[in-house]
C-alpha cells in the first residue's frame, strides 16, 4: 500500500497538491503547495506563504495510510 501511494505521488512531482493534516483535538491544518520531492518514506511539499517566504513540509506515507493526512491532486483525491 505504501508503495502505491508513493508511485501515485511520483507521477505528480512539480504539480499543485492540497494536504489536510489532522493535528488532534479537532485541529486540522490545510495547506496548498507544490509537490517537490518523494523519498522512500516521506514526501515534501513546498508551501508559499505570502509574497516573501516559503517553507517545506514533509509528510509520511504511513500518515496517509492511517488517514492522519489526506491529499488532493489535480484529477484525483485520497
Amino acid at each position: 500500500m505504501l508503495d502505491d501511494i508513493r508511485r501515485e505521488l511520483d507521477c505528480h512531482i512539480g504539480e499543485k497538491i492540497r494536504v489536510k493534516a489532522n493535528k488532534g483535538r479537532k485541529k486540522i491544518d490545510e495547506k496548498e503547495g507544490v509537490l517537490e520531492r518523494t523519498y522512500p518514506s516521506l514526501f515534501v511539499v513546498k508551501i508559499e506563504e505570502g509574497n516573501i517566504s516559503e517553507r517545506r513540509v514533509s509528510f509520511t506515507y504511513a500518515d496517509v495510510l492511517t488517514q492522519t493526512v489526506e491529499y488532493e491532486l489535480p484529477g484525483s483525491a485520497v
